[in-house]
């Protein structure tokens, strides 16, 4: 399930980026295994990474684009 997750994470967020062909196992170590600090408040939920993090166009691109996808339910 969680390689089902990735490809489409890969088709829908990542396509036209340096990232759209890229292993799972790429993607794991470039996105999801970031050092970040995560602040909780009232309304948001804020998410900080390094300034020097090499992925940060790509991260806010998917941001968007999963932003952008239509609820189903």
């Amino acid at each position: 399930m969680a390689y089902v997750l990735m490809q489409a994470f890969r088709q829908n967020c990542l396509s036209k980026t340096s990232l759209a062909k890229a292993t799972v196992g790429t993607i794991r170590l470039s996105l999801l295994k970031l050092g970040a600090r995560i602040m909780v408040s009232v309304r948001r939920i804020l998410i900080a990474i390094a300034t020097a993090c090499p992925y940060q166009d790509i991260l806010g691109i998917s941001y968007q684009r999963i932003q952008d996808i239509p609820d189903s339910g």
